[in-house]
Formats: structure tokens, sequence, C-alpha cells
């Protein structure tokens, strides 16, 4: 039981650390997929996949097929989260619609009294419910929005919140560049834990990708968490990630990403190791697609994410 506290202080503290503060809805910091984990989360500017709408909703509209998502991610002991995103067969003015869902639960823990008696046990969890919708300004051009209600959860305590996400997508004529801006946790607080109201962890993201000529490469790029508060502005532009992910053959993709902000927001009290380094595969069939994506924070913290891909 103890080991478990531990892990959820060294998660958190990493998350409020990235954040420049501490949080309740930091969780909201470690969305996304497989294949956004291998490449580090740079993935503002990825087509046709369900799962970047976690990082900009605009991406939606280029969604064409395997239109329902599930991930599972594995922390340590029985620390366990999980999403599920699908596009949904309904339309409005040519624009698409999606939902989705992100759930973390931490287990159950044992309630104690100041001399350590055990009596009865409790548990925590976080969720985040989506609803997405995207449009085109122009045939290379794309804007999209989503909804999310937020509720994290510990034994009878709870803090609620809504938030907004905003983001733009424009895809050059050549064909093989993008280009993405997204605005993620715009909000308030519906109730805290405390009385007190804090802020969300807004992540303001720009970046672009490029299909390389002459080579199975797609490499990415991303700043992130842009908003952040730094003590110079020119601090925020160290929040970047970059990933490639190289095919090969029709059915196998190999992935790997660098997100320099884990890598720096890591203190000499921890042990670095690869923090920082992801790596994943991709294997793609007739009937679904699954994914592995692996992302280390310390020495002693590696995250695990399992996904599959299909059409409903």
């Amino acid at each position: 039981m103890r080991r478990k506290f531990i892990i959820i202080i060294i998660l958190t503290a990493l998350s409020a650390t990235i954040a420049k503060s501490e949080n309740t809805f930091n969780f909201l910091r470690l969305a996304g997929n497989a294949r956004s984990s291998a490449l580090a989360g740079s993935f503002v500017c990825i087509e046709n996949d369900i799962n970047a709408i976690y990082f900009n909703p605009a991406t939606l509209w280029t969604v064409e097929d395997r239109d329902f998502s599930v991930t599972f991610l594995k922390h340590t002991l029985d620390i366990n989260s999980g999403n599920a995103s699908y596009k949904l067969p309904v339309e409005w003015m040519d624009g698409k619609f999606a939902a989705a869902a992100t759930f973390t639960n931490y287990g159950s823990f044992d309630y104690a009294d100041k001399d350590g008696i055990k009596g009865g046990t409790f548990s925590a969890s976080d969720l985040d419910l989506a609803f997405y919708y995207s449009n085109k300004i122009d045939t290379n051009f794309f804007y999209g929005a989503g909804v999310k209600f937020i509720y994290s959860g510990i034994e009878k305590y709870s803090s609620t919140a809504l938030a907004l996400d905003l983001g733009i997508l424009y895809k050059l004529k050549d064909g093989r560049t993008n280009i993405g801006v997204s605005l993620l946790q715009t909000g308030f607080q519906l109730s805290s834990y405390s009385g007190e109201n804090e802020s969300l962890p807004i992540d303001l993201r720009v970046g672009f990708n490029h299909h390389l000529m002459g080579l199975p490469l797609l490499f990415n790029f991303n700043f992130h968490h842009l908003a952040d508060n730094t003590n110079k502005f020119g601090d925020r532009f160290r929040n970047f990630s970059v990933g490639g992910e190289f095919y090969i053959g029709e059915y196998v993709d190999l992935r790997i990403g660098y997100d320099n902000q884990v890598r720096n927001v890591l203190t000499n009290n921890v042990s670095k190791g690869l923090s920082g380094f992801n790596a994943g595969v991709g294997i793609k069939t007739k009937y679904l697609d699954f994914d592995y994506g692996f992302s280390q924070y310390s020495s002693a913290v590696n995250l695990h994410r399992f996904s599959i891909s299909l059409n409903l």
C-alpha cells in the first residue's frame, strides 16, 4: 500500500512540475493512445486517427476509417487508466461529431487511524467525458472544438469542472505537410475539494508534421504547454516533443519520440534514466489496428499503453 502511495505521488509530482502548479485535473495531461505516447505527444497534426482529437479537435474532420478506438494504460500495481473515442455516424452542415471518455482508477486504500489500526477501504478515480465537433473552412483548412465534463474523486470528496478544447489544422498544397494549433483545457471548476477554485491545466500546442519525400517516414514536431507559467518567456519553448513514424512495409509501423519537457523537469534527486524517450509499434490488419507505446518518466516510472482501433 505504501508503494502505491509513492507511485501516485511521483506521477502527481511530475505532472504538477510540468504544469508549474499543483492542480486537481493534471491527469488530463496524460490523455492519449499508444501511438501518441510512442511519438512523445507530437500529435497535433496527425490525420485520420480518431485519437488525435485529444491533441487537436480539428483533426476529427480527417478521420475516414478506424472510427472507434480503445486504449489501456498500465501504471503499476492496481493503478490503471483507459480511454475510448468514437466518431459518431452523424453529420451537421458537413461537420463531424465524436465522443470520448478517459478514466483512471487508483485502486483501493485502507482506512487507518492515528495508531495505524485499519478499518475498511476507500477508492480514488478520475473521469473525463468529451464531445467534439469539426468542420472545414476550405479544402485544406479545418477547425474543431470539444466540450469536456471532468470529475476527480477520492473517498467521499470530489471536484468537477467544464472545459473547452479548440483547434485548427492546415494542410499544405504539397500534400505532405500539415500545420496545427490547439488550445486545450480552457474552462472553470464547478466544485472543488477545498472550497477554493483552481485554474485548469491550460495547454497551448503548435506543431507540424511532414512526410519525407523518398523515405517511409512521418516526422512530427510540436511545441506544447506554451501556456505554462515560466520564469522567462523563452523557457516555454523548451517544452517541445519530436517523433518519427517509420513505415515497415504495409502492415508495421515503428515509432520513436522524445519529450524535452519531461526530460528537463526531473530533479537531480530522481534517476532520469531514459526519461523523455518513447518508443512503440503499430500493427495493421484487415479488421483492426493494434498499437503499443512505451514512455519513461524516470527509472522508477514506466508507462505502457495498448490501443486497438477498428470500424464499428
